[in-house]
């Protein structure tokens, strides 16, 4: 009993001695692990051939983890079902790939894991691994490369997808939209791609840069590239592929009552060609107006009564040769009411003040409006009601730098579409110093006439344009103090804007050159810059 005793006495002072050693110092773990994992084994072999199974291991020397594999890792061509890959979550020395689609024959498959494999201590990356096999005798060996860019933007996004759909007898212009591609590449930090593995064929050559990676284009949510013309593989070309936002096309959505008297037209697109003609018949006392909802799409009806002893109207909505026709329920709903909001309250010296108002502006008295800056005094005016817009009213009136103006409309200086009148409204503005502001002339250099010149921020903002026939200097005069980038628009078609490709049509974005160098526009200064545009 004393033995026992005594020996676990001896045992307890051991491992006392042992924490208090220990905790005298830290172990020192040696220096850090900087070497990627390696590959042990591939079972089968990469880049083997007739394969027929179903599934494929590969091994390494150490612990690995597959970090954000869905947006590393690019399958091409496609499987679908797509190949199920583990580890997902923890930790293991091989990956194993089980594939669920029915292979194609003679094919060359390519699983690029892109920066997806690293060790599981130190988060050491395995970079670029491919494997690739082929259910044929033969590896297919081509390839086609290039750049991608952004048709608009001064940067172009990372990790666009470039794609090849084969162009064979069941080649459609609506593959697109419906089927994936035959292989996949991705461009990489340089907007450089390589896709590998291919086989020789004819080939149309798009690129997406998607919200969902489905390899497919929506054009409401992707960017979107092609080539003009198919291509053929083999090639020794660079190909060089323009990222767009595709315009909207006219599209027609529906038609509700939004309020008592009040229908709205909803529409994707352009509407400035949309016409709403009215089928139904109604007495001729009843009067109607339209007017564009501010910052929405959809485009008001007005009707004038307010009620309809009717249960529904049947309209046509015409776009070109394009018709639809729609019946809307009338039902008891709720008056709008007569309301207005200053669309800016700073003003540059060649501005004019603008009013928005809830309902179409019928009248206007200019005897009831009253213009008082700082010190008191009285301004003229002269106000118009846009006629498209015909819920806006510009003022115009002298402005001077560094002045406060108070801007009052008595009632009954406006008049509504159904007879309503304004409360008296209240308003201010101001306007800057002109040491505030900082100004720029502009000369070209390589301009192709017109072009359409711009002034944009950091954030992509257009600060100030101007469309340009013919070489002349361009002045930008009053320009907040700031940092922005030159952008020319090649204006091919002459319409004063930018326009967006569109495949269907075979039309390609309009060409954009921006200057190398950042303009910095500081208060009080006038600059005088020379820009060189660039294809």
């Amino acid at each position: 009993m004393r033995e026992t005793i005594l020996y676990k006495a001896v045992v307890i002072f051991s491992v006392l001695l042992f924490f208090q050693c220990a905790n005298r110092g830290t172990a020192n773990g040696g220096e850090k692990d900087v070497t990627p994992p390696m590959i042990v084994s591939e079972v089968p072999e990469n880049f083997s051939t007739n394969f027929s199974g179903n599934e494929i291991k590969i091994y390494f020397d150490e612990y690995i983890k597959l970090k954000n594999l869905q947006k590393q890792l690019i399958v091409s061509p496609p499987m679908d079902p797509p190949a199920e890959i583990t580890p997902m979550g923890s930790a293991s020395k091989h990956i194993t790939i089980k594939i669920h689609d029915t292979l194609q024959p003679n094919t060359t498959y390519a699983f690029n894991f892109g920066s997806s494999i690293e060790d599981n201590n130190e988060g050491n990356v395995f970079p670029f691994y491919r494997y690739v096999f082929s259910t044929g005798a033969a590896i297919d060996s081509l390839s086609v490369s290039g750049s991608v860019s952004d048709a608009l933007e001064r940067e172009t996004p990372d990790f666009v997808s470039v794609l090849l759909h084969e162009v064979d007898s069941t080649y459609t212009d609506s593959i697109i939209f419906k089927q994936k591609p035959k292989y996949i590449g991705i461009s990489d930090s340089l907007s450089q791609f390589s896709i590998d593995n291919l086989k020789a064929g004819k080939y149309l050559l798009t690129a997406l840069k998607e919200e969902n990676t489905n390899y497919t284009y929506q054009p409401k949510k992707d960017k979107f590239a092609y080539r003009s013309g198919f291509i053929t593989v083999p090639s020794d070309t660079a190909y060089v592929l323009s990222l767009f936002e595709q315009a909207p096309e006219f599209k027609f959505i529906r038609a509700r009552q939004l309020a008592q008297g009040r229908i709205g037209f909803g529409y994707e697109g352009n509407p400035l060609p949309m016409r709403i003609k009215r089928i139904s018949p109604l007495a001729d006392s009843i009067a109607v107006t339209t007017s564009k909802e501010p910052e929405k799409d959809t485009l008001n009806y007005w009707v004038r009564p307010r009620k309809l002893n009717v249960d529904s109207l049947l309209f046509e909505v015409a776009y070109y040769a394009q018709k639809d026709t729609v019946s809307v329920r009338i039902r008891a709903s709720e008056k709008d009411s007569l309301s207005f909001k200053a669309v800016s309250s700073t003003l540059k010296l060649d501005d004019v003040f603008k009013l928005s108002s809830s309902i179409p502006i019928a009248n206007f008295d200019p005897s009831k409006t009253t213009i008082m800056d700082k010190d008191s005094l009285f301004l003229e005016s002269k106000l118009a009601i846009d006629s498209l817009k015909n819920t806006q009213a510009s003022l115009k009136f002298n402005l001077s730098e560094g002045n406060r103006y108070k801007i009052t409309f008595l009632p009954g200086a406006f008049t509504d579409f159904y007879g309503a009148q304004n409360d008296t409204l209240s308003f201010t503005a101001s306007t800057k110093l002109i040491s505030s502001y900082g100004n720029l002339r502009l000369s070209l250099k390589n301009a192709k006439y017109p072009v359409v010149v711009q002034i944009v921020s950091a954030t992509g903002a257009v600060e100030a344009e101007q469309f340009i026939e013919a070489s002349q200097p361009i002045d930008f005069i009053h320009l907040n103090p700031g940092k922005y980038f030159l952008r020319a628009v090649f204006d091919t078609n002459n319409n004063g804007r930018y326009d967006a490709g569109n495949f269907l049509l075979k039309t390609q974005p309009e060409r954009v050159s921006y200057a190398k160098e950042i303009l910095e526009v500081r208060a009080g200064w006038d600059a005088i810059e020379e820009f060189v545009l660039e294809d």
